[in-house]
Formats: C-alpha cells, structure tokens, sequence
C-alpha cells in the first residue's frame, strides 16, 4: 500500500501536472504550427522559388565513379525544418511576451489594503470628526 500512495504523491505534484499540460498544449501548438508552415509559408516559398515542394529540393553532386548514382544533399528538407523552428520560436516569444506584460499589468495595479488598515482607517475618520 505504501507504494501506491507514493506513486499518488508523485503523480500529483504540481510540476507533473504542469509538464503533463504544457506537453498536451505543445502537441496542439505543433499542430498549429504545422498548419501555418504548409499551407501559407510553404505556398509563399514556393511561389519566391519557383517550385512546389521545397522540402524535395536537393543539390545533385557529380558522381565520383562512373557508372553509380551521383551523391544528393537535400537542403530542401534542412531549410523547411529552419523555417519550421523559426515559426516556432517566433510563436512562443509572442506567447511568453503578451504573459509578461498581462504579469506586468497584475504587479502594477494597486493591492487592496488588508482589512485590519481599513478599519484603523475608518477609526480614525470617525475620531477625526468627533
């Protein structure tokens, strides 16, 4: 029994949950990412380049030996996966930036007195017109 107790104070830690979370909302994200690269970046890439599909675009080397296949390097697929994480980290800088500045707002609004300086407050209005 202790065990499965223990493997219930590990699994409800707050820093699990909030991984768990951050990983559900990462895979949505992604998603959404995803979406935006194939069916706006990749449009936009390929109208500049000239060809459909940058992910298939490679540089064709001469072959060293006559007679076998000429050695290729996909370039394409590296680039798109730059313009990928470029998408990515540009997203998430946005996220993170419009948290901080709700964060900044929430620090920068007055606190509510505690109860007890408002009623101290009160007491010495009342005295002050006596």
């Amino acid at each position: 029994m202790g065990m499965i107790k223990e493997f219930k104070e590990f699994a409800m830690r707050g820093n699990v949950v909030d991984m768990a979370v951050g990983i559900v909302i990462g895979g949505a994200f992604g998603k959404i990412v995803s979406s935006l690269v194939e069916k706006i970046i990749t449009p936009i890439t390929a109208y500049l380049t000239g060809n459909s599909d940058v992910s298939g675009m490679v540089w064709t080397l001469p072959a060293a030996i006559e007679g076998q296949e000429p050695a290729t390097i996909g370039w394409g697929a590296f680039a798109q996966s730059i313009i990928d994480f470029v998408i990515v980290a540009f997203a998430l800088f946005l996220v993170i930036k419009a948290m901080n500045t709700m964060k900044k707002k929430e620090e920068a609004a007055p606190a509510a007195p505690p109860e007890d300086i408002v009623l101290l407050r009160e007491i010495r209005d009342q005295l002050a017109k006596q």
